[in-house]
């Protein structure tokens, strides 16, 4: 285009000076040729003047307008360039910085030390459960959602702090120069307290938590690629919640982080070295005897020893391995326990994360068709909490199981999600009393009275009550003075080997003619 310009501006310059010179010629040297001398015919002095005065006007409207075109040109590089700048330092969604220029920012903040006891502080942010309001309303909302969550961090930190956008729905601040971890604090209280209010767009109001992981400066280092990793380790551990939450970074959060990371690499190998195996613990009838035994999961880890569920079961569903490892002990307690002599029941505790997984439930149905053990003798257990958070997919999967036979028990019952209403749509069989009721309620009246109201309600909806984590025999006096139908626990002994199960189990049928002769309060079964 701009060469285009320039001939044009060119073409017309030559084609004015070529009319003007033969204008000039044609009126002043060519009307009387015949008559002038040899002299004569030469050009005249004002000719040439103004021919070149014409050239001069030609060249100068032709500088003038290469000049004009070089500044507008110039004014849209510049303007060009700001808006490169602006889209490589700036978060288009949100308008607030984006990685690149908080980086840059934490950098800079860093080479300048806070005097102590100030600190400059480092935030990671992460929303929770932002992913199902681009699930549900689509990404436009959620994007509406992301630029309110811009908008109250900013009002929620110092007028100095810088607030950005890394991606997605995880923010940084970076706020100079605070009054140690409780200026830090007082920020990320404010920034939690600020989301607390749902977000509307439009008629919609969303419910947005955020878990908050915190670093500072010089105290947990002046690298910025270290204290960002800190930060995230921390942010990790607020993650875990489930709900809003404050961490600062602490040398054990990196430690058990480490650890995680290792275990993780050797799951998928301890699972083809059929390195888990399973724990059974007694379960018993208050007044009776062994009724059944629930299956632990056990890891045997090469360097850590015998690591209990809690230890990788979550790691094994962050990898996609839990329905696996889940199927595969599911089958193998099956088995053992088809070897028990009836009515001995078997429990298993299904993940709540497998509820989601439809075709597990029929995996389910396969491994006690392929053990031979009656689905009659079988517990199914599955956290309170789980059922109700997804009782769709929880009713969908195990309404076929109760079908079948298999018996649906609510473990951890009492935990802060009772919701009855869903609990009876679900035809539970029996309910689990947490532990941790049951082993508070000899010292805290208020665990007591709880502990037996999970009973009445237990006894009300006509469901066996079991009690986890018994004890001490003035707890299981207690719960059988209750109504409490079955407990299980440390009074009763150790979780045992598959061999000790079935021995035990043995012994419990042998003594059962003398235990029938003479009924009373029973002693706890030591295993």
């Amino acid at each position: 285009m701009r060469n285009r310009v320039k001939i044009f501006d060119g073409g017309m310059i030559l084609v004015f000076l070529a009319v003007a010179a033969l204008f000039l010629f044609e009126v002043d040297v060519f009307r009387h040729e015949a008559d002038l001398s040899p002299r004569e015919r030469e050009l005249e002095l004002d000719e040439l003047m103004i021919l070149t005065s014409l050239v001069m006007l030609g060249v100068l409207f032709y500088t003038w307008r290469r000049a004009r075109e070089h500044r507008r040109e110039n004014a849209l590089r510049i303007e060009a360039e700001k808006e490169v700048m602006s889209l490589a330092l700036q978060d288009p969604l949100t308008g607030l910085p984006n990685r690149r220029q908080f980086d840059e920012a934490l950098k800079a903040a860093l080479t300048a030390a806070p005097v102590a006891p100030e600190a400059h502080a480092l935030f990671m942010l992460d929303l929770n459960d932002f992913k199902k309001i681009n699930d549900v309303h689509g990404h436009p909302t959620g994007d509406q959602a992301l630029i309110h969550v811009g908008s109250r961090l900013l009002r929620a930190v110092r007028d100095n702090d810088l607030v950005a956008r890394l991606g997605g729905d995880e923010f940084a601040i970076l706020a100079r120069n605070v009054a140690g971890a409780e200026g830090a604090a007082n920020i990320a209280r404010r920034v939690v307290d600020g989301l607390a209010t749902p977000i509307m767009t439009g008629a919609l109001a969303h419910s947005v938590g955020v878990g908050i992981g915190i670093a500072l400066s010089p105290h947990d280092g002046d690298d910025p690629a270290e204290l960002l990793r800190r930060a995230d380790v921390a942010l990790y551990r607020a993650k875990a919640e489930k709900r809003s939450a404050i961490r600062f970074f602490e040398p054990e959060m990196d430690a058990r982080l480490r650890e995680r990371a290792e275990l993780e690499r050797a799951l998928a190998d301890g699972l083809d070295a059929d390195d888990f195996f399973l724990r059974f613990q007694p379960t018993t009838e208050i007044g009776g005897g062994i009724a059944g035994f629930e299956a632990l999961p056990r890891w045997r880890h090469a360097a850590r020893g015998e690591l209990e569920p809690e230890r990788f079961l979550p790691i094994a569903e962050e990898i996609g391995l839990l329905s696996r490892l889940t199927e595969r002990l599911l089958r193998d307690a099956c088995r053992e326990a088809a070897a028990w002599p009836a009515p001995t029941r078997l429990a298993f505790n299904l993940p709540g994360a497998l509820l989601a997984d439809q075709a597990f439930g029929s995996r389910v149905i396969g491994a006690l068709d392929e053990s031979g053990l009656p689905p009659d003798r079988f517990d199914l257990e599955i956290d309170e909490g789980a059922l109700i958070r997804d009782a769709e997919s929880a009713m969908a999967m195990l309404t076929p199981l109760r079908a079948a036979g298999v018996s649906l028990v609510a473990a951890r019952f009492g935990t802060g999600y009772s919701d009855l209403k869903n609990l009876h749509k679900l035809k539970l069989d029996r309910i689990k009393i947490d532990r941790s009721y049951v082993a508070a309620m000899t010292s805290d009246r208020q665990a007591a009275v709880m502990v037996k109201a999970l009973i009445g309600i237990g006894r009300g909806l006509d469901l066996s009550v079991i009690a986890d984590g018994v004890g001490t025999e003035e707890q299981l006096a207690y719960l059988a003075s209750h109504g409490c139908q079955q407990a299980q626990g440390a009074a009763f002994g150790a979780p045992v080997s598959a061999e000790q199960a079935a021995a035990l189990v043995r012994a419990a049928a042998q003594a059962e003619p003398a235990r029938e002769g003479s009924r009373r309060t029973p002693s706890p079964l030591r295993c």
